[in-house]
């Protein structure tokens, strides 16, 4: 592992907001659910943090960028890989214009 796992603001926020969309609807169990699948991300990242893909850090020439899915759920965690620690900068529901989101950050 190189150290800690660190939630950037937008990538919390990204969260909350599906968490908020899905209790809305009435769906608690999906919520629980994607709380244990994101915990279930950063945990292989902390691990594992080479085995993200690097796709998009070579389409947006970001420097240690990775990613990896939400199991079970249609988002994707990015983060991106230092010396001593990991930097989850945000947390895309897959069908989104990934590109232009992490471009404004």
């Amino acid at each position: 592992m190189r150290g800690a796992v660190r939630l950037r603001a937008a990538a919390r926020a990204d969260a909350d907001k599906v968490i908020e969309h899905l209790l809305r609807e009435g769906a608690l169990s999906a919520a629980e659910k994607f709380v244990d699948a994101l915990e279930s991300a950063y945990a292989r990242i902390a691990q594992f943090p080479d085995s993200g893909s690097p796709r998009y850090a070579h389409e947006l020439g970001i420097d240690g960028l990775r990613c990896v899915l939400v199991k079970g759920f249609p988002y994707i965690a990015f983060y991106v890989v230092h010396q001593d620690r990991l930097d989850v900068l945000r947390v895309l529901h897959a069908h989104e214009d990934i590109p232009q989101w992490l471009r404004s950050d």
